[in-house]
């Protein structure tokens, strides 16, 4: 290959990766991971780079814990926040109120209605009650009380959007723009929503909206600053009180993506997102009891004096805990205080206007760099110049961020930098090596040139055979306590036990088309769907294991005969494409399968112990073979695997299912409904009830001493319900 030749290909190639980072950033093609990687950067630079200072202009009420348990449960009655109001107004000076809750029916609980239905109806001529009940009318009307709280008081009132179409609830504020103020802009838009109600909202100064839309990552970066509902622009919460705040309060767009308020700029995306200007982790605004405000029981006045007040909470199953850059669990009302104190302080970070363009031509300018050295150096100082120009890079980055608020794509930069890196160096080491020449020279005068060519074209693949993919079934069984049990038994008595043990086992999955793949001691590895094609192979594999299992109560009777040991099992059955085909070195072949199918296989095997079964399926096979009845085990997430999966245990065909078994299998269904919402309480009352009926399922156990975890360590309200296991 001539010099020019390989300057060529050399360049062909990197052009190549280049296009593939161009195609990303274009979203022309999409790869998750360097979006993940990316985010993992703003990520890292937002915590190395906040104030960590708390924040006083801005005060949190906060619905808490102690709040609920002096006054009661959520939702209060409409007179209790009608006094929190006056409270916060009257007693107490503060600026503005902004409120993190909606207020979207009727608050009937004084039983006013109920007395206005006596007095048109049997009570209509009782004189006395009826002037009663005209005293007491206006202390009974809990909503009129709320509205009279709230009129010509700086009260901003939250509500929410919703994507059900035509869904309307409440009352909507007045749009700060129209599509037609906006004209070429993108912004979010909304089916439905769910707003106070109208003599709320009219007697309230303004509404904002609290829409929070996570990344694709499930991280919370930026708000909707402002959102379209039927042709008109509505603003969010957080900027709703900060043009309260101001004193010129005015909103303005300037195109492409900037709005103002009183000289202050909200840079935005091509959304109307703001990156939210985060400035610590939780608590980095001070927070009062709600209960301290209405019982006048602030130690510090002062501290709400003239001050910007947030109505929210945090209690346990009111709070909207949001996934952050700052935290895994961050209060949503927190989120608006940042929003607010970054528009009083002008301070938010903005992405470059055309900032594809501007993407694109920094990775090409580093390509050219990297493809015009790189080939010129030896690997040490190729290495050296790399390691510069990622240094570079950075420092730039950061300087950006921190003097001008300026957000740069980095991890796309450095991705291209270490993958043109790794290219070149590879292209020099295998490529422009002698390697192939050397083995001809070498070998030419000794084998025909047949042999010397194909030697050639082979260098450094290893010997194998071709194998395919397919959709299968892999099965996994094992001895329980095998290392107890043979060494209680003599060898010979072990070796003969185990011949007994796996020959009625290799049986029964010959005898349902099961292939052998191989015996690992007292293991065995099976697989359906090769090397003859099985259309049915899950229903085969779950037929195989079932009848293993009953072979293996006939053994136990032989076993108690002879004096041996009793013997338990697990099985695992998974469904999925898989790797077959015969698969080695050149000294010895195996016909056996590969692939996270076939590991998971594995991995569910050894999950009958945690779970006091002997056979358990993935979802996948229980999706294959719908002919029997399952119980559902989980949802886990096995070590090794990312995604969770559903667990099942195969009972027995649908027609030969037990009526009484059934029925507690649906009992115990809704036991594992309550478990996975986390209504701890009722899924104990459910697991013991079933564990008194069963008291040798481990199963019912296993929930119990799990449920016990969970209430002393909560898996937070975010959980999926899916339990993880960090061993094999």
């Amino acid at each position: 290959m001539s010099i020019v030749t390989r300057h060529i290909s050399r360049l062909l190639f990197s052009s190549i990766i280049l296009l593939f980072f161009i195609l990303h950033i274009t979203k022309t093609v999409e790869w998750e991971f360097i979006n993940d990687l990316e985010h993992t950067a703003y990520d890292v630079r937002l915590e190395l780079t906040m104030p960590y200072v708390k924040d006083e202009r801005i005060v949190i009420v906060d619905i808490d814990e102690p709040s609920l348990s002096e006054i009661g449960r959520w939702p209060w009655n409409r007179s209790v926040v009608a006094n929190l109001i006056d409270q916060l107004f009257d007693t107490y000076k503060i600026n503005v109120l902004g409120m993190d809750v909606v207020f979207v029916e009727p608050d009937d609980s004084s039983g006013l209605s109920k007395l206005r239905y006596l007095a048109q109806g049997p009570l209509k001529k009782a004189p006395v009650f009826l002037q009663t009940l005209t005293e007491l009318e206006k202390k009974l009307d809990y909503d009129s009380l709320l509205a009279d709280s709230l009129a010509k008081r700086k009260v901003v009132l939250g509500y929410a959007f919703t994507n059900e179409h035509d869904s309307e609830a409440g009352q909507l504020p007045a749009p700060v723009f129209n599509d037609e103020e906006l004209t070429q802009v993108k912004y979010k838009v909304a089916n439905g929503y769910a707003g106070n109600l109208a003599k709320f909202q009219d007697n309230a100064m303004s509404g904002g909206h609290f829409e929070m839309e996570p990344d694709i990552d499930g991280i919370v970066r930026r708000v909707p600053m402002l959102y379209g509902y039927k042709g008109q622009l509505y603003e969010s919460l957080s900027l709703a009180i900060a043009r309260l705040a101001l004193p010129k309060s005015k909103l303005n767009y300037q195109p492409p993506t900037l709005l103002e308020v009183d000289q202050q700029k909200i840079p935005t995306d091509n959304n109307l997102q703001a990156l939210i200007p985060y400035q610590g982790k939780w608590n980095t605004f001070p927070y009062i009891s709600a209960t301290d405000i209405i019982h006048n029981r602030v130690q510090n006045p002062e501290l709400l004096k003239n001050k910007i007040v947030l109505l929210g909470t945090t209690a346990q199953g009111l709070s909207d805990l949001l996934a952050t850059p700052v935290g895994n669990l961050y209060p949503e009302i927190e989120i608006h205080a940042n929003l607010i104190a970054g528009i009083l302080d002008n301070n938010f970070r903005s992405t470059f206007v055309h900032e594809e363009i501007s993407e694109v031509l920094l990775l090409i300018l580093i390509s050219i760099v990297m493809v015009s050295l790189l080939p010129l150096c030896s690997p040490l100082t190729a290495t050296g110049i790399t390691l510069g120009l990622f240094g570079l890079l950075v420092a730039v980055n950061l300087i950006l961020w921190s003097s001008l608020n300026l957000v740069l794509p980095l991890a796309t930069t450095i991705l291209l930098i270490l993958t043109q890196f790794i290219f070149n160096m590879s292209y020099g080491y295998f490529v422009e090596s002698t390697n192939k020449r050397y083995i001809t020279t070498l070998f030419g005068q000794y084998v025909p040139i047949e042999l010397v060519d194909e030697m050639s074209r082979n260098v450094g693949n290893d010997f194998s055979m071709d194998g395919e993919n397919r959709e299968m079934t892999v099965l996994f069984s094992d001895v329980r306590g095998f290392t107890n049990l043979s060494e209680g038994l003599e060898p010979r008595e072990l070796s003969l036990l185990m011949n007994e043990y796996l020959t009625p086992m290799t049986h029964a999955i010959h005898e349902y088309r099961g292939t052998i793949d191989k015996y690992m001691g007292d293991a065995i590895m099976a697989f359906w769907g090769a090397p003859l094609h099985e259309p049915k192979h899950a229903r085969c594999a779950v037929d195989a294991a079932l009848q293993m299992l009953q072979r293996l109560q006939d053994l136990q009777v032989q076993f108690k005969a002879k004096g041996w040991p009793a013997i338990d099992i697990g099985i695992g059955l998974n469904t999925g494409m898989m790797s077959v085909g015969n698969m080695g070195s050149q000294f010895r072949m195996a016909y056996t399968v590969l692939g996270d199918a076939v590991n998971l296989g594995s991995r569910l095997e050894g999950l009958t112990k945690q779970y006091g079964v002997k056979l358990i399926v993935s979802e996948a096979t229980y999706k294959a073979a719908p002919e029997y009845f399952y119980r559902e085990l989980d949802k886990v997430r096995v070590k090794g695997k990312e995604q969770p999966v559903s667990i099942f245990e195969p009972i027995a065909l649908l027609n030969q299912i037990d009526e009484s078994f059934a029925v507690e299998v649906n009992y115990y269904k809704m036991a594992l409904k309550y478990y996975q919402q986390q209504s701890w309480d009722i899924a104990i009352a459910f697991f013991t009830e079933l564990s008194e009926k069963k008291p040798n399922c481990l199963l019912y156990k296993m929930y119990l001493k799990r449920i016990e975890y969970f209430i002393e360590n909560p898996p937070g309200q975010d959980w999926d319900g899916v339990y993880n296991f960090a061993t094999k």
